[in-house]
């Protein structure tokens, strides 16, 4: 992680250790976890997708009801909460030795994870002005991407090894890196629960939001880009081209690195919905470049040295799509949300991630692998189709909710607790 992406002292540094302290873990829980349900539970890789897809459904569902209690008790509270709640969650994992427990265990940490982050979002809302909300998250961003090169790195010593307690080792530490980041958030200041300008307690009603349903909609399809690099191009390369198989983690590394060291310069960038709403319609552009250019990599007939180079560019042009679609979603997620329920609109926004993991493989690999060079261009195709159509849809949302930026007093943080 670069020293420009480290936040300032204070609120924003304690964020940043946090969101370090836990992506640690994750990085080793993602590398280590498909192997260990696999080849130390048991579990038969149809039963695994199965599982996880399960419990990302119900994850999905989760971060509307937790942001919403975020909204009611106070962020601060809540996210420790769930970050504790998220540990022992992977600590079960420890025991699981059947398919029945492991998918209550899995859907347990999603729906804490779902919560977790919806509540960490309202907690950048009650202690981040407005304005320096997006750069924030950024660095954020940038410190998740450093915490899982460290964690995936200390999985990929647990691979090597390849014995039960080292699995075991890796998990442990997921776990205690959940117990480590919310006795970190505990040093932050308090946020007062949210309450309108009547003095009320906040309604559960971004359901019947329907202009950010709709904003949320195209987000969810943007966000199909995750499974890309982590799953599809892996097995493409192994299907098609056998012999450049590392070149799959090379891209995964190319992807991390290059958030870590542009993120927070592509955010500056993103200053209000108008900025934020060209971003995503620049980053519908830019996928669908890269969709095209990995479509002229599926042709046959190429050789090693062309095809690892085409790999490489369109991987490139993925991160830089990625850049400006996370900085405008952001910025819109926020700018978007009623100030005193921003638990529940980060919940129900979020919910997209935990669709696009639970959509998104089977969708992506009958797509590409079996349609090939059509389904890359189809695919290209969707994502510029939802950036063009992301600015209209803010601006209805904007239209039918004036005033939804601007926060109330109870939306201060209240002083930290002695």
């Amino acid at each position: 992680m670069s020293i420009r992406s480290v936040p300032p002292a204070g609120a924003r540094r304690t964020l940043a250790a946090a969101q370090l302290i836990s992506s640690i873990g994750d990085g080793a829980y993602f590398t280590c976890s498909a192997l260990y349900f696999t080849h130390v539970v048991g579990l038969s890789p149809a039963r695994l997708g199965l599982g996880l897809a399960v419990a990302w459904a119900i994850g999905s569902l989760a971060g509307v009801p937790l942001g919403h209690l975020a909204d009611r008790r106070g962020p601060r509270g809540t996210a420790v909460l769930l970050a504790l709640a998220t540990g022992a969650a992977v600590a079960s994992f420890l025991v699981v030795h059947s398919f029945a427990a492991f998918l209550l265990a899995a859907s347990v940490y999603a729906t804490t994870q779902s919560g977790l982050t919806a509540a960490r979002q309202a907690l950048v809302g009650g202690l981040v002005p407005r304005e320096e909300r997006t750069e924030l998250l950024a660095r954020l961003q940038s410190t998740l991407n450093a915490g899982l090169a460290l964690g995936a790195a200390l999985g990929g010593v647990v691979l090597t090894v390849g014995t039960r307690t080292a699995f075991l080792a890796a998990f442990l530490v997921t776990a205690l890196g959940f117990l480590g980041a919310g006795l970190t958030l505990l040093r932050l200041p308090e946020v007062a629960p949210g309450r309108d300008r009547t003095g009320a307690a906040p309604r559960l009603e971004v359901l019947s939001d329907r202009p950010f349903a709709v904003v949320t909609l195209l987000n969810t399809v943007l966000l199909l880009r995750m499974p890309l690099l982590s799953l599809v191009i892996p097995l493409w390369i192994a299907e098609r081209a056998p012999g450049l198989g590392w070149l799959g983690s090379g891209l995964f590394v190319l992807n991390t690195v290059g958030v870590m060291l542009f993120q927070v310069r592509v955010a500056r960038r993103v200053t209000g919905l108008r900025t934020a709403s060209r971003a995503v319609r620049e980053a519908g552009v830019v996928l669908l470049v890269s969709c095209v250019v990995f479509a002229m990599a599926a042709a046959a007939g190429l050789p090693p040295w062309a095809l690892g180079g085409l790999l490489v560019a369109a991987a490139a042009l993925q991160v830089a799509g990625e850049l400006r679609q996370s900085a405008g979603s952001w910025q819109i997620a926020f700018d978007l949300a009623p100030a005193h329920q921003t638990g529940q609109y980060q919940g129900f926004f979020g919910s997209g991630v935990a669709v696009a993991r639970t959509v998104g493989p089977l969708l992506l690999t009958t797509l590409l692998l079996s349609w090939g060079t059509p389904g890359w261009l189809l695919l290209g195709a969707l994502f510029a189709a939802a950036g063009w159509a992301m600015g209209p849809a803010v601006r209805w949302a904007e239209h039918r909710r004036p005033g939804a930026v601007a926060a109330p007093p109870a939306a201060r943080a209240l002083p930290a607790r002695t």
